[in-house]
């Protein structure tokens, strides 16, 4: 496929044309940064000959500035404000792959790229799993696929493949409402396709009528009203990637199959996404026996997010533990093992990204979600799962108790009490063990050398009881000490060594 069709040079120029947008931030993925020089080339081309045809009427001309940023600080399918902030950007292109998560200031344009499927294969695949299946069939894709869809769907009901299937389900297709999205400027309109260019509700399509109205990483699809997710079956057109596994997670009640485009095949056992959400039960158990808790700010740029920081530091600190904000951009076993006090992680960033495999982590790694059902006494997690942290900001927190009451630990094996409320309590006892707090080990480790982790109740207690005391000079003796002559030569043999040959 050509540069100018893959990467929608006409759908961007008309949007950075129609919008009057003179500084442009392109923001490529690594993978694509090979293409970014010709990308610039093309859409210079494109705006110059549309300012062209309107200076001819109105006799001024403006420039426009493409600057191209990589190396996101965060994830890659997020839109970088932070970087666009530093040029003044009036607007980001989004290219490759992305979670459509809403912005905080900057508008954005998505060029989802355009990669190759067999239209005759997948239309083949859709109808097989319609004859085997009783429910309904609601066709989800990567949006990398978006331009084969209408494809797909007139193929789909023609009337010779009619004829050649005898369809037992209905089959219904997601749609892509547009490519651009706007800031923001309500916190409680960021569960929904509210943000999106044609601005949809989430309750009722364009023509009024009544229904539940879905948006999951860009697509959105609408249900009749009175039916559920459960009552339709999933067909995934695309990769298994952070996409797919979103779906997965967020409709874990519903049947699925995936079709993989590259290889024209239909798979239909989906064990091991499944065995993800264990996992996540699993994570949720450890978080209720932490003490300590690190939230990490996975993205600066995706609307709310500060909001969801402090709500997540009110839900800790009400639950009796001890939060701490850190920011290092993308996490990673090493930059985490630097914070061994921190018994649980709560990584706030998109829906696309919230799941991180921490098992090579010194500490396990959680999503907003799943500190709220730890951290919210009396929850109980019916097995719906929320990827996306924008459905947390409009619900209203359970009640989290202040009194110490004991609860029963599933790793502990027995009964236990939570912490009280630390907010005035730890006070004192911190500026105490930050004052005295010279020790500053890098591990503790007991008798068989294995890393332990205490049960300190602070930052500050941790640090307290370290034991490394490091070069710390002794208070007894502050005077200097003269210097030493050290040995002369190279280690293989030094000038005052014996020579035993």
């Amino acid at each position: 496929m050509d540069l100018e069709s893959n990467y929608d040079i006409a759908a961007t120029a008309h949007f950075i044309h129609n919008h009057n947008f003179t500084r442009v931030a392109l923001q490529f993925p690594d993978d694509l940064l090979k293409d970014s020089t010709r990308v610039v080339i093309a859409l210079r081309k494109r705006l110059r000959s549309l300012r062209e045809f309107d200076v001819a009427g109105s006799g001024g001309e403006k420039e426009i500035g493409l600057y191209v940023m990589a190396d996101t600080t965060y994830g890659s399918c997020c839109i970088d404000e932070v970087g666009a902030s530093h040029i003044n950007a009036d607007c980001v292109i989004h290219y490759g792959h992305t979670c459509f998560s809403p912005t905080t200031t900057l508008p954005a344009f998505f060029v989802f790229g355009k990669a190759s499927i067999s239209v005759a294969d997948c239309v083949e695949s859709i109808s097989k799993y319609a004859l085997t299946n009783s429910k309904p069939i609601m066709v989800l894709f990567g949006l990398e696929y978006a331009h084969s869809i209408q494809q797909i769907r007139k193929a789909l009901l023609e009337p010779s493949m009619s004829c050649r299937y005898d369809l037992k389900s209905e089959v219904h297709f997601a749609d892509v409402p547009t490519s651009a999205i706007f800031p923001s400027k309500d916190i409680n309109k960021l569960d929904g396709p509210q943000e999106l260019e044609n601005g949809c509700s989430n309750n009722a399509s364009a023509d009024g009528a009544s229904g539940t109205r879905y948006c999951v990483g860009g697509l959105t699809w609408k249900l009749p009203e009175g039916q559920s997710m459960e009552d339709y079956s999933l067909f995934w057109i695309g990769h298994d990637n952070s996409a797919f596994a979103n779906i997965v997670l967020t409709f874990n009640a519903c049947e699925i199959v995936r079709y993989d485009a590259p290889d024209n095949r239909m798979l239909t056992d989906l064990s091991q996404q499944r065995r993800i959400l264990k996992r996540r039960y699993y994570l949720v158990e450890r978080a209720k026996d932490a003490n300590i808790v690190g939230i990490l700010v996975g993205t600066l740029g995706v609307a709310g997010y500060l909001h969801i920081i402090n709500q997540m530091m009110e839900l800790i600190t009400r639950a009796g533990k001890k939060a701490y904000t850190l920011v290092m951009g993308k996490p990673n076993p090493a930059k985490l093992a630097n914070f061994p006090e921190c018994d649980i992680f709560v990584y706030v960033s998109c829906a696309q990204t919230a799941l991180l495999d921490s098992k090579e982590y010194l500490s396990p790694v959680i999503t907003p979600f799943e500190a709220t059902i730890a951290f919210s006494r009396g929850s109980q997690w019916t097995g719906a799962y929320a990827m996306d942290f924008g459905d947390l900001i409009n619900n209203t927190p359970l009640e989290v108790g202040k009194q110490k009451e004991a609860r029963f630990s599933f790793l502990q094996g027995g009964y236990v009490e939570d912490l009280e409320d630390q907010e005035n309590v730890e006070e004192e006892r911190e500026e105490l063990a930050l004052v005295n707090a010279t020790e500053k080990a890098l591990q503790l480790r007991d008798k068989c050398n294995s890393l332990v982790k205490g049960d300190a109740r602070s930052g500050a207690e941790f640090f307290a009881n370290r034991s490394y005391q490091g070069l710390n000079m002794p208070n007894d003796n502050n005077s200097p000490e003269p210097y030493v002559i050290g040995r002369r030569g190279r280690a293989a043999g030094y000038e005052d060594e014996n020579d035993n040959h």
